[in-house]
Formats: C-alpha cells, structure tokens, sequence
C-alpha cells in the first residue's frame, strides 16, 4: 500500500508537471523564433534602406554594418543589386542564384528555417527588397542566420525544466512516503495485532487511531478478540472439569471390576468380567483421546523455536523400552542436527508420542521405525517411517478422521484418535501432514513444519 500510494502521488506531480510545464516550454520555444525573426528582419530592413540610397556615404555605412553583423553576431549580411551585381563596395555575395534573392528581387520578401547556403549549415534566411522612392527594387539584402545559438538556448530551457521536474518529483517521492506511512500506520498496528493471535496471544489488542474508519476496524477487531479469548477459557475451563469428572468414575468402576475378578470363581463370571473390564479401558483410552484433541483445539499458546533432533532423541528414550520389548529398532536419521522449527509448546512431541506409538503398534517383530528430518524448500519435513502392512490408498484418505480405525493389523485396538490429533497440532502450527506408501511396503507420515528463521 506504501509502494502504490508513493507510485500515486508521484504520477499525480509527474501528469500536473506535463499539463503545465511542457506547454509553457513550447510556447517559450515559439517566442524565441518569433524573437529571432523579428531582429534579425529589423537588421535586414535597416540594409535594405541604406542599399537603396543612392549617395556613396549610404554604401559606406551598409558595408560598415555588414561587417560589424559579420563580426559581432553568428550570422551574415549579403546584399545583391538588381541585375544579380555586386553593389560596389561589397563584394559578390555567395550564392547570388539563391531562391531567398530570387524572391526579394522579385520585390517578395521570404522567411525561411533550413538550409543556408551562405553558412554552410541550417539555420534562417530572411530577404527583403529595397526599393528606392519610386518604389522599384533596386537590390535585396539576405541575412542568414544559424539555428546552432537558438537550439542551445532551447536545449537550456527545456533542460532546465526537466531537472526542476525531476528535483519535483524526488521531492514528491520523499513527501508521498512519510504520509504514506502517517496514513498506513493504523494498518501497521491491525496487521501486528493480526499475527499476535495468529501466534496464540489472544490479549492483543489494537491502538485505536487514525481516520473514523481505521478506529472503526479497530474497535471491532479488540471486540472480537476479546470474545474469542473468553469462549477459548471457557472451553479449557470445560476440558479441565471434564478431565476430571469422566477420569475419576471409569477409574472407579475399573477397580470396582478388579475387585470383583478376585473374588469370583466361576470362570463364565470371570470371563464376563474380563470383557467389561477391556470396554472400560478402551473407554479410558477414547476419553483420553477425546480430551487430549480437544485440548489441542482449544489451546492457543506462543509458537517457539525447537530443535526437532533433541525432540526427536527425548522421544526415542521415552519409547526405547516399549521398542525392545515388541524387538522393534528406533532409528534416527537428522540432514541437520541443528534444525529449529516454530511449534506450540509440547506439540511436536504429542506428535511424535502418537506417530511412534502407531508405528510401534504395527511393526513386524525384528522390525525397524525410522525418523527422518531435513529440509525441503521452505519447510522443515519430520517422516516416520515403519515396516508393517501400509495402507490402501482409499484408507489413506480417511486414516486422519476420528474414531476411525484400520482393519486387519492396523490398529483396531486404537480409539481412532491418534492421527486426527496429529493433524489437529500440526495444523495449529501452520504445518501439513499426510502419509506416504513405501515400495518395500510399510507407511511413512511425512510432516512438514515451520523453520525458525
């Protein structure tokens, strides 16, 4: 917007500069001619008037003023007399068959701009006739003058135009920007606001300054963050009661099935118990899941800077014993051990909880889990990679939506939960995620996350 408000300003000065500057030019152009001509007939008047004379002093005084014309300015006086003779004592002009004599001895006078024959170069030829008292032309005077003199001059006026233009403009330039920004600077302060939530910090709050409209936009958006921010506490305060009330009654009726189990000898009851006592953990599993991705909806926190390789190595310690027991390898491979990304606290590594626990879960024993990292254009990609029986493509699609689970050895002891709570944190971080069949078979989840710049 500052660029197209200077670019506006700039072409607003430049179009006022043309409208008025550049036909004040060419009528001073103009009157510069004008001027020319008019002294340069006066000169050719005043030698038409002595050359008519008939007495030797008027002779005299003409050969006089050629001269000083010859020496004092750039151009040249020649004088024919009737007959295409010489008028004594001058001498012959140079080129006595020009067209501009032709036309004064015909008692015509003529004003020409081009070539001067007299001067060897372009320029003005004035003739005039003069006429002695009976009005008979009696000889012609041409004075040729060079354009060189006159095409300087021009070439000052319109120089000196255009350095005041564009000393103009600059000027323009440099006043456009500062009340551009004076008028962008509400912007400025909406679009700080903006990224504020953006990154989780929902007491951002707008100045409210600048014309009607901005201070509008303003108070409308502090208003809306403001409602956001109690309906996103309202919510955590939800999820944190709900932890609570649904936890403590399935832990109670688990220890009520448990207690149970000891004391019952039958082995019909005991297998029924059983049964009930696999619904309630799986229900365990399902609330969890359930607070745990609602908690991801809900929370909104700064994103900071992270390096996934130490990440990655604190989760692969977490998840060592639970590898070795199912006689599945962790393996690590970092393009750059040193790579940060921009994550919420805590997400990366739910992340990494729910991929390796699925990728665990479906490992062939003797199996082997790789995590990679590197980089791929602008974004930092985080693949896991395990050697179990993969996905169809159509499964594929739908392995993010919740409660759903794969058939066969993929996961029916899930909640269905797992991938659409990664989903759910990678987005919150500005990433993408998806998954990827491997030739050798197995899956790979490809993540893609934000560098920290």
């Amino acid at each position: 917007m500052n660029r197209r408000l200077v670019v506006s300003y700039v072409l607003l000065v430049a179009v006022a500069i043309a409208a008025f500057t550049v036909p004040v030019a060419f009528v001073l152009t103009g009157q510069l001619r004008g001027d020319t001509e008019t002294s340069v007939r006066r000169e050719a008047e005043t030698a038409a008037l002595l050359l008519a004379a008939p007495d030797a002093p008027s002779r005299q005084a003409l050969a006089r003023l050629a001269v000083v014309y010859d020496h004092e300015t750039p151009g040249r006086l020649d004088v024919l007399l009737a007959g295409r003779i010489a008028a004594s004592p001058m001498p012959m002009p140079f080129a006595p068959d020009d067209p501009a004599f032709t036309e004064a001895l015909a008692g015509r006078a003529s004003t020409s701009w081009g070539e001067a024959p007299a001067l060897g170069e372009t320029g003005l030829v004035l003739a005039v006739p003069a006429r002695d008292a009976t009005g008979a032309v009696v000889g012609a005077v041409r004075v040729s003058y060079p354009s060189a003199p006159l095409n300087e001059r021009q070439l000052q006026i319109w120089g000196f135009r255009a350095i005041l233009a564009v000393a103009v403009l600059i000027a323009a330039a440099i006043l456009g920007a500062l009340l551009a920004r004076r008028l962008t600077r509400p912007f400025r302060e909406l679009n700080r606001m903006a990224r504020q939530l953006r990154d989780g910090d929902l007491s951002a709050r707008a100045q409210e300054s600048g014309p009607t409209e901005t201070r509008t936009l303003a108070r409308t958006l502090n208003n809306a963050a403001e409602t956001i921010d109690t309906l996103v506490q309202s919510q955590r305060a939800f999820i944190a009661d709900a932890s609570h009330q649904l936890r403590t009654p399935l832990t109670a009726l688990r220890l009520s099935l448990d207690n149970i189990a000891d004391g019952a000898s039958d082995p019909i009851l005991r297998e029924d118990i059983d049964l009930a006592t696999a619904e309630v953990v799986r229900m365990s599993r399902l609330v969890n899941g359930l607070l745990t991705l609602a908690r991801a909806e809900a929370a909104v926190s700064t994103p900071e800077r992270v390096r996934i390789a130490a990440v990655v190595d604190d989760r692969f310690e977490v998840w060592r014993a639970v590898a070795a027991d199912r006689g599945v390898r962790l393996l690590a491979e970092h393009a750059d051990a040193g790579q940060e990304v921009l994550t919420s606290p805590g997400h990366l590594e739910q992340v990494l909880d729910n991929v390796l626990s699925n990728a665990l879960e479906v490992s062939p024993d003797g199996g082997s889990v790789t995590v990679r990292t590197g980089r791929l254009d602008d974004h930092v990609l985080l693949e896991v990679t395990d050697e179990g029986p993969g996905l169809p493509d159509a499964d594929r699609q739908r392995a993010f939506d919740r409660f759903w689970r794969g058939s066969g050895a993929t996961g029916q002891s899930g909640s269905g939960l797992g991938l659409a709570i990664v989903k759910q944190l990678v987005t919150e971080d500005g990433g993408l995620v998806g998954l990827i069949g491997n030739a050798g078979g197995g899956l790979c989840v490809r993540i893609s996350l934000r560098p920290a710049r």
